[in-house]
């Protein structure tokens, strides 16, 4: 009975997928009258079932899943939603009276299935025809269907992170031009996500949905080393492709036959984890993929072979997009690296091709894209008759041109490259049509998760349950070179051997287990690196056990308190005795011949196996440089050593293969960086998160129309710390206003070195230290609550006082304060100034005692003021604000490590910065939708200022 009533709602809940909510109940009864003839399907059953049931139960997912989809359905275009926003009570709440089940059943389902709060997929785009309907993806959904149950199964993906995945592809795909439509027009995205967070994931679910409504030509373009193509190829052939068409009518079991499949002896194939269709598509009328790459061979020239680009049509009098041939006809798949020779193999054979290339649906997915694809040359030496271009962005303008229906999505967790592309050349990859900031993963370690950002805890408050930075870094600072590195080792060993542990306490088995050793991008260095880790490893006493009073103080100071204090629940010993087992087994699958390290470089007079995360374990130390860095999946990756230095952002954020999915070892991620290093990360987290913030802060639609383009929103852009993107990415804009309602502008100020100018800012602010000059009052509320000096100015007043603010260079502030001084009356009348206080406080020019804050310096000899999480909530609630009042929280800050001595000692400190955070009244937003106003440079012309943040 339990398996008829498993069945019916299966199978009813199938029936509901993709459209309004209906009877639940009722269409259950109807399903199960062909199971069982008298089936008890009541509502109560149900519901006990339903409470009763485990996580994997096929029933509850399929449930929880229908449940999220209609949770999070676009109002606009589901009628059913009755105006009811996504994601909230009330739209919960019409779910279930849709589905006819009462208060009870609803409270039951409730608390089984909590209301998810997340911020969501953020869109910036244009106006679009829309086509992608959620009926046309349930018409037509073979291949999102079979990827939807592979990541069920074999990855074990859980509801929101599978409605997740739905949501965010069904925005990149409702935005492609339709596939049947006779007149041919081109979209090009751009998808953000974050480094090492599932962006394959993402262009995998595109190009499924793609295929299945009749996109025919796939191009997926990535890297430009072989290893991440071949990673990525063998994904998709695993997740996507699958067996059917990776064998082609190859007979598995004959011998010689055999020998042409792509993947024999991949542990993975041999064990089922590829995806199986059940049937070859084209037997049941779906498309078949026809690879034109495999896992070894990138793109090479057809030659005779060219019919295989050739796409089959029924009606030979008609073109392949119209709906009596696409959907009868096939598709090829290439997949090749961003190599100048390989793409103009390509671009040749296409040329050649027998096909109108004007008739062929195609997608080409840019894996990287800010990453070769830019074209870098000087505007300067550009002539009136031609636009220089480098050979890979060449051979993207001519496969634009060349296929009149193809739609470009360009992909990247670093996207200022791309924002910075000349909008006004129709020929480049600029994201004319829409940008796409995918929401965070549940379960992914990004760079915020190795700093306290919005919880700065001071240094001799941190403990490993309320500070990431002490929990997960380690800092490589004093002590000696071998020192350091042996720690990294030890803690290398120490948390494989805890993996181990969790292995025989339950948890699923640790396939890979590596550390990475990143320093530099020379091979010779990468070779010393390696000889003197194997030194350390020889001395380390990991298999005499003369290392383990070592490898006890480690544990009981570092691993098992920080596994306490982040109490994830895995399994971990209660003492070092427990762990020891486990040591002499870790040490010998790291150096099962003595050697623990695999170099991966260029290099190939070296004699070593092969880096290959699918066909075997891999339980090693890699020193290796950029071919670890950009796209690759380091698996298993559980302790970084880094200390190369780069010069912007982009690369900085791009090594970080530390990020990532940790799962039954987050607690054990450990991070070596020097000192600035971490703070160059932590900028650039911060860079990351204010250009995130800033996208879904302008992503609302405002009387039904989107507030800002995609060509509205380069150069929404922050700089804390290094420059965010290579100087020759950077050619195109010239900032004139930027239009944020909130900014924290001191890290522009000059160096504090420049005594004069620190005390000229000082003087500047005097109308703010004079209007704050009464008693405290208390803000916030709870634990958030804070003691402040609050005042008001006017407009015009505040206006003074920023102008009269001296700047590490001119261009610092300008574009703001153009916006700002702007503003009417109407608009911003009043700021209200609020001086957070604290147990430091100095006199400053005779006016009054302010707090004075600790923060560290930055470099380049710099300050900024911090502004903090509770501080900034509260000024939305201040006592007579109005809509049209702006507030500024101000901080006298200093080196957090002189600020005490200097109050102490000499009352008055030097060095003090007037560090400021404004935050502008909703009112302020511009009217036009545009955040910022920016002139395109021409060569003869100066060309794009960075406004350092």
């Amino acid at each position: 009975m339990t398996a008829a009533l498993v069945e019916a709602y299966r199978s009813a809940l199938r029936a509901l997928s993709g459209g309004a909510p209906k009877s639940l109940v009722r269409r259950a009864r109807v399903e199960a009258e062909d199971i069982d003839p008298t089936p008890d399907v009541s509502e109560e059953q149900f519901l006990e079932y339903v409470a009763t049931s485990g996580p994997d139960d096929e029933l509850r997912i399929d449930l929880h899943l229908n449940i999220l989809r209609w949770d999070n359905a676009p109002t606009e275009e589901n009628p059913w939603t009755n105006g009811t926003a996504p994601i909230t009570e009330e739209r919960r709440s019409l779910v279930f009276k849709l589905l006819g089940l009462g208060d009870a059943s609803a409270e039951v389902l409730n608390s089984q299935f909590p209301l998810a709060k997340t911020e969501g997929t953020t869109v910036i785009a244009g106006e679009w025809e829309p086509w992608y309907t959620p009926e046309v993806q349930r018409k037509r959904d073979f291949y999102w269907s079979h990827y939807v149950d592979y990541l069920r199964t074999h990855r074990k993906w859980g509801p929101e992170a599978i409605n997740s995945l739905d949501t965010a592809t069904f925005r990149v795909v409702e935005r492609l031009v339709e596939p049947t439509r006779a007149e041919p027009a081109q979209t090009k995205g751009l998808v953000v996500g974050y480094v090492q967070s599932g962006k394959t994931a993402n262009f995998t679910g595109v190009i499924a949905k793609a295929i299945d409504v009749g996109y025919r030509l796939i191009i997926v373009m990535t890297g430009t080393t072989n290893l991440l193509r071949e990673q990525t190829q063998r994904r998709l052939d695993m997740e996507l492709v699958g067996v059917e068409n990776v064998l082609r009518g190859i007979d598995e079991n004959d011998p010689e036959d055999s020998q042409r499949i792509d993947y024999l002896g991949d542990e993975d194939w041999e064990s089922g984890r590829f995806i199986r269709h059940g049937v070859r598509p084209s037997d049941i009328g779906r498309p078949d993929i026809h690879r034109m790459t495999t896992r070894r061979f990138d793109y090479r020239r057809l030659q005779q072979g060219l019919p295989a680009l050739e796409f089959e049509r029924r009606d030979r009098t008609k073109p392949l997009w119209h709906p009596d041939n696409l959907f009868t006809s096939d598709a090829r798949l290439i997949i090749v690296k961003k190599n100048s020779s390989v793409l103009k193999n390509l671009v040749k054979d296409l040329k050649n091709n027998a096909d109108k290339l004007e008739d062929i649906p195609a997608l080409i997915i840019d894996d990287e894209s800010d990453q070769a694809s830019i074209n870098t040359t000087n505007p300067k030496k550009w002539t009136a008759e031609q636009k220089n271009r480098t050979a890979i962005n060449q051979h993207l303008s001519n496969l634009l041109a060349m296929l009149p229906r193809v739609q470009y999505i360009g992909y990247t967790a670093t996207p200022f490259a791309n924002v910075f592309v000349d909008p006004a050349d129709v020929q480049d990859i600029f994201p004319k049509d829409y940008l796409i900031s995918l929401e965070r993963p549940l379960g992914y370690m990004g760079a915020e998760d190795f700093h306290d950002l919005d919880f700065p805890v001071p240094d001799e408050e941190k403990t490993f349950a309320n500070s990431k930075e002490k929990a997960h870094l380690r800092l490589v600072s004093g002590g000696s070179e071998e020192e350091n590195l042996r720690r990294a080792l030890d803690s290398f060993v120490l948390a494989g051997a805890i993996k181990l542990y969790r292995e025989a306490h339950g948890l699923v088995p640790f396939r890979h287990h590596t550390m990475l050793v990143h320093e530099a991008m020379r091979t010779a260095v990468h070779k010393d690196r390696s000889e003197f880790i194997q030194e350390l490893w020889s001395s380390g006493g990991y298999l005499s056990g003369s290392g383990f009073a070592r490898l006890r103080e480690l544990y009981e100071t570092d691993f098992r308190p920080v596994a306490s204090a982040l109490d994830f629940h895995y399994p971990t010993p209660a003492s070092f005795t427990e762990l020891q087992p486990f040591l002499g087994v870790t040490a010998r699958r790291i150096a099962p011949n003595g050697d623990p390290v695999l170099v991966v470089n260029s290099d190939k007079d070296i004699e070593q196996e092969e880096l290959d995360f699918d066909q075997r374990s891999i339980w090693r130390i890699l020193v290796g440089g950029n071919k670890l860095a950009r796209g690759f999946t380091v698996e298993g990756l559980t302790v970084t050593y880094y200390s190369r230095a780069v010069g912007h952002a982009e690369a900085l954020m791009q090594m970080g293969r530390w990020f990532g999915f940790r799962p039954g070892y987050r607690d054990l991620v450990r991070l070596f960086l020097p000192p600035d290093i971490r703070d160059s990360l932590e900028a650039a987290c911060r860079d990351e998160e204010y250009f995130r913030r800033e996208l879904r802060q302008y992503a609302t639609m405002v009387d039904g129309r989107p507030r800002i383009t995609p060509e509205e929103v380069a150069p929404l852009v922050m700089r804390h710390g290094l420059r965010p993107t290579a100087a020759n990415k950077m050619y195109n804009a010239k900032l004139v206003e930027r239009r944020t309602r909130t900014k924290e502008p001191s890290s522009g100020y000059p160096p504090l070195s420049d005594q004069a100018a620190l005390d000229h800012n000082i003087d500047a602010c005097v109308p703010l230290l004079n209007a704050t000059k009464d008693d405290p009052i208390s803000l916030g509320g709870g634990r958030s609550s804070f003691e402040a000096l609050v005042g008001t100015v006017s407009h015009q007043q505040m206006v003074d006082v920023l102008r009269k603010l001296k700047w590490a260079t001119p261009e610092t502030f300008k574009p703001d304060l153009a916006w700002i001084a702007s503003l009417p009356e109407d608009v911003l009348n009043q700021w209200f100034i609020v001086f957070p206080q604290r147990r430091r406080r100095v006199n400053i020019r005779g006016i009054g005692d302010f707090s004075v804050h600790g923060r560290k310096v930055e470099r380049g000899d710099r300050i900024r003021g911090n502004s903090e999480t509770a501080h900034r909530s509260a000024l939305d609630a201040l006592p007579g604000r109005t809509p049209t009042s702006g507030s500024a929280l101000v901080y006298p800050v200093m080196n957090k490590d002189e600020v005490d001595d200097e109050v102490a000692v000499n009352g008055y400190p030097k060095r003090l910065v007037m560090a400021l955070m404004l935050q502008l009244p909703d009112s302020a937003v511009p009217q036009d939708r545009k955040p910022l106003v920016y002139q395109v440079a021409v060569p003869d012309e100066p060309l794009y200022a960075l406004v350092d943040g």
